[in-house]
């Protein structure tokens, strides 16, 4: 067996060679070169441990991405294509279709990236989302407001990481913002998803489902509005929720009521976001059918000691799966620790200063992602870094205290003119 890999993120947290060590024909892997560089990792000089590894210059080249995923695939004989960047899914859905491989097929992942879709299914099962339409033109998108009021949310239909989202909070900002996604005398738009807005705090369930079956899943609660990442200067914290969390149970019950109605495959990670407002209501945002981004991947194996991707990926290639030995029928992994991320987000300017890397035992993961005298640009989408650490402890409120005085120390340390 060999497994195809898509992979648009830096390679050290993604050692599939020894994830997947057991696979006959090895592992090939498709990388980016702009992500192994802007994490600071060498791009290899030979296949790096791979049985083949190619790097691109530009993953955005869709024409390229295809041909080459199809050539490598054809020429090793892949048996397995992974994917675990949101941008790659329905890619790698279509040629497990064209090769008659086993895996998320393209109607299993549309669910998961038509936004629109994605509502109209959780609607059905009873789960509560925001008012939404798709405005092809600008009236639409007013009379929308006219009936929903401000502030109002509009992104891609099938976007991602924050890439696009606006929120308009005035009329001033709405006409503003109207007057540059529609153009004059152009066609009415089809890709535009408008949504009111839903006051509260966003919390988010991430897991893994094995079978057809979630076998892992914790909730947690991030600390700051996703869609500042361009105008937040500071620390953004997000942590676990407590086992004794009132919010903990319903959380993980809704998340598997919206995976039931959206229906994806047998194996694969899990991301979903949910509003919890202020009058304790919980309205999904969205779903997604593949591992969480920012640091969540390593809350996660800081809380359980199993990496989701590592069990997501083993299980999409049939391999065995020792995590989840001990487990009765039935069962999900049990959460060891509360754990969280704190995250400093590249803003333009030059670096004068980064920080001191942490030493105390309970910091999980650490990484900075520029050095003194670099001149940065504007965060580009919500996992633009300059700074992440990940930290575990015993419960919540210590988790938060420990991760609120680093924030404090990435602060101070950080100096960008």
């Amino acid at each position: 067996m060999t497994a195809l890999v898509l992979h648009r993120f830096p390679l050290g947290p993604f050692p599939y060679d020894r994830w997947l060590a057991e696979l006959d024909g090895g592992v090939v892997l498709i990388a980016a070169r702009d992500r192994i560089e802007g994490a600071r990792e060498q791009v290899p000089a030979d296949d790096g441990g791979y049985r083949r590894l190619v790097v691109l210059d530009d993953f955005e080249d869709e024409e390229l991405l295809d041909r080459t995923a199809l050539e490598l695939a054809e020429e090793y004989r892949a048996t397995h294509v992974l994917a675990p960047h949101e941008a790659d899914l329905m890619r790698a859905a279509r040629l497990r279709e064209k090769l008659g491989l086993p895996g998320q097929r393209p109607d299993e992942v549309l669910p998961f990236r038509d936004k629109v879709l994605m509502k109209r299914r959780l609607e059905g099962a009873g789960i509560e989302v925001a008012p939404h339409a798709l405005p092809a033109t600008a009236d639409d998108a007013r009379d929308f407001a006219d009936e929903h009021g401000l502030p109002l949310v509009f992104k891609a239909r099938d976007g991602f990481g924050s890439i696009g989202l606006r929120i308009v909070r005035t009329p001033g900002e709405l006409e503003e913002y109207l007057a540059g996604a529609f153009a004059p005398g152009a066609a009415p738009r089809e890709d535009l998803l408008a949504e009111a807005y839903v006051p509260g705090r966003m919390c988010h369930v991430d897991g893994v489902v094995v079978g057809g079956r979630t076998v892992m899943a914790w909730p947690s609660q991030y600390q700051y509005e996703l869609s500042s990442f361009q105008a937040d200067p500071g620390a953004r914290v997000d942590l676990t929720l407590d086992p004794s969390d009132p919010l903990t149970p319903r959380l993980l019950e809704l998340a598997d009521g919206a995976l039931a109605a959206l229906g994806g495959p047998a194996d694969y990670a899990f991301h979903a976001e949910v509003f919890h407002t202020p009058d304790d209501r919980l309205v999904v945002c969205e779903v997604a059918s593949r591992p969480a981004g920012a640091r969540i991947r390593e809350v996660l194996d800081a809380v359980f000691e199993v990496h989701p991707v590592e069990l997501a990926v083993r299980a999409q290639t049939g391999l065995r799966l020792p995590a989840l030995a001990r487990l009765a029928d039935g069962a999900r992994l049990e959460p060891l620790r509360m754990a969280g991320q704190v995250l400093m987000m590249k803003r333009p300017g030059t670096v004068r200063g980064i920080p001191v890397t942490p030493e105390e035992p309970w910091v999980r993961y650490y990484g900075v992602y520029a050095e003194p005298g670099e001149v940065l640009g504007e965060a580009a989408l919500s996992s633009d870094f300059l700074a992440a650490a990940v930290l575990s402890a015993p419960t919540r409120q210590q988790c938060e205290r420990r991760l609120r005085a680093l924030g404090a120390r990435f602060e101070a340390e950080i100096v960008i003119d």
